[in-house]
This record gives structure tokens, sequence and C-alpha cells, in this order.
């Protein structure tokens, strides 16, 4: 938000939410456009080479994000990032086909756990290396690079990371292929026993008239909708009463938020992990990467309508601060909460439908 304000874009505060939410919706329609495309190639040439490519965007495209100083160009930055950063479906059916059939929660929740420090370690980086030239001006001058370009530093640290983990690919081991070999054993055993009449294998279900996989990527997204959409709305408030945040700051106050934060990222986490268990379950080793696609394009959707729906709603809101019911920021998280009920419904039979091993 701060970033929009630097930019001049907006004509006035009640509009920085909906360029704000149009900049953090940019990403996620790279990626909705993008994930499905990913996740058929991951299964073509393998998850290694998808992941590695991943990284490689991250490295340059986020760079040249801290580079950008109009507007069109952090939108064109974001949206190239989102669309060329296709690890997402691959990660999570490598996490799966990396760990044996009982530890497919385990490694799941993993990824779900690297996403959820991901969520508490990026913003604080960009909270403390952002403009540092003002926050640390007996480090970084203003007539210096970081000066220039203030958003630069924690853009840069992240591509940094990222190249470290892109480097680090190269003693990734290939799961795809082992995993071919593998179920291309079981057969030539089971041919060998079975009587010729049993050879033709059973064609595999299209994915999207797979039920228990299509019912859990429809109730995650609900959740993704209001998970995206609450974070975009509560950070625009909390901005516009900074000066009077500050005289709140304390100890109290702090292990508070931070409480409710950790108890809703647990939740968030929990819903995450589940869902993906149910997707990778109901789909074949050789559907994973296209089924975690369609998963991931359609989250991505969802969550590209948040930031701008929520900009929008906030936006709208504060001209109706006096309305006889729900005023102001009170409509907002009305509409929020009956979203969550929505997506709280979609969890029970018989909307929902289980894999066949968990029925």
């Amino acid at each position: 938000l701060s970033r929009i304000q630097d930019m001049h874009v907006a004509k006035n505060e009640q509009d920085i939410g909906v360029y704000a939410g149009l900049l953090g919706a940019s990403y996620m329609i790279g990626r909705c456009f993008a994930s499905l495309f990913w996740g058929v190639v991951a299964d073509r040439i393998g998850r290694k080479p998808i992941i590695a490519f991943s990284m490689f965007s991250v490295v340059i495209f986020n760079t040249l994000f801290g580079l950008s100083v109009k507007y069109w160009m952090a939108i064109a930055t974001r949206m190239l990032l989102g669309s060329m950063n296709g690890m997402l479906a691959p990660i999570k059916a490598y996490s799966v086909e990396v760990c044996r059939p009982e530890h497919h929660a385990l490694g799941l929740s993993v990824v779900s756990t690297g996403w959820g420090i991901g969520l508490v370690v990026g913003p604080a980086i960009g909270g403390y290396l952002a403009q540092p030239a003002k926050q640390y001006p007996n480090l970084f001058s203003e007539n210096s690079i970081f000066g220039r370009f203030p958003y630069l530093l924690p853009c840069l640290f992240i591509s940094l990371i990222a190249f470290a983990v892109l480097i680090s690919c190269i003693w990734l081991p290939e799961t795809l292929h082992m995993h071919k070999n593998l179920e291309r054993e079981v057969e030539m055993v089971g041919d060998s026993r079975a009587a010729p009449h049993r050879e033709v294998p059973h064609p595999e279900k299209s994915l999207y008239k797979n039920w228990p996989l299509m019912s859990s990527i429809i109730a995650y997204c609900v959740f993704t909708l209001h998970d995206t959409a609450y974070s975009e709305a509560l950070s625009i408030p909390l901005l516009a009463t900074y000066p009077f945040m500050t005289h709140l700051s304390g100890t109290k106050l702090g292990l508070a938020i931070y409480f409710a934060a950790v108890i809703k990222g647990a939740f968030a986490t929990t819903i995450l992990t589940g869902t993906c268990i149910l997707q990778n379950s109901a789909v074949s080793q050789n559907q994973r990467g296209a089924a975690n696609g369609i998963s991931t394009t359609a989250m991505s959707l969802f969550k590209a309508i948040a930031p701008a729906g929520a900009g929008v709603l906030f936006s709208w809101a504060q001209k109706r601060q006096h309305a006889a019911f729900f005023p102001g920021d009170q409509m907002i998280f009305l509409i929020l909460n009956l979203v969550e009920v929505i997506g709280l419904v979609l969890t029970f039979k018989p909307f929902l439908a289980v894999p066949k091993q968990y029925d």
C-alpha cells in the first residue's frame, strides 16, 4: 500500500485500495493462465525442470519488480512472474511422490509449513528492508541505487534466496521417471501372472469429471477467496489508522496481534494440507501434475478476484459510513463472513466427495 502511495497513481486515499488490489491480483492472473500448462508439462518432462525454471523466473522478475517505478511496470512484472513461476503444481506432486503412501500427509504438510513460514517471514523482510534510505540513513544514501529504487532491497534479498535454491536444484532427484519405471515393473509382473483376456487396462477418467478432485478444489477456492480478501481488506484500514495505531503499540497489543495471526495461519494451513491430500489422492501419478495445475489455476483465479474485489469493496464501504444497515467497514466483514459460511457448508457431504480409499 505504501508503494502505491509512492507511485502517486491514486487520485485520493479512497482509491488506494483499488490500485493495491489490482497490483496484488496481477500475479494471480498470470498464474491463473499458466498453471495448467506448467502442470501438464511437468507430467511430460518431469518435476525438476519446472521447479528449476520457476526459481530462475523468481530471480529475474522479482528483481525487475523492485526496479519498477511506474505502476504499469509493477503490474507487468508481477503478471510475468505469476505466469513464469509454475512451481506450485509440480511441488505439490513432488511432495507426494517422494514419500510413501502412509507419509503423503507429512510431505504435503511440509509444503504447507514452508508456505506459512514464507507468509510470516516475507512481509517482515519487506517491512524491514523497504525504503532503506529513510529507515537506515547511516547505511544507505538517498543518492544510492536504494534511494532511487526504495523497494529494490527486499526484492533483491528474495532474489538472492531464490538463486541459492536454484543452485540447490542440481541435487534435486527427479520423481516422475522413477515412479513411471516402478509402475512399469508392477505392470510387467501383473501381466506375467494374469490371464490374456485381462491385459487391457481401463482408460483414465477425465480430470474434469473426477468429482472427488473437483469438489475439493471448489471448497478450497472458496476458502482462498475469503483468506485473501480478508488480508487485503484488513490491511487497508490498518494503514489508514496508522498514526492512531502507534499510540496503541506495546507488548500486549503485539502479542494479541501475533497470537491471532498464528491461530489464523494454523487453520489456513490445515485447510490447505487437507484439500491437497484429497486432490492428490483422487488421481493417478501420471495425472498429478495436471490435477495440481487445475487446482492452482482455480485458486489463482479466486486469489486474483479477491484483492481487486476487496479493494473495490473497501472503496465502496468508505462512501457509506453513515448507512443504517452495516455502515462502512462493517459491511466488508459481513460479506467476508458470509463467504466463509459458504465454504464451511461445502465441506460436508454430499458436496465434498472423498477418494474411495478414504470413504
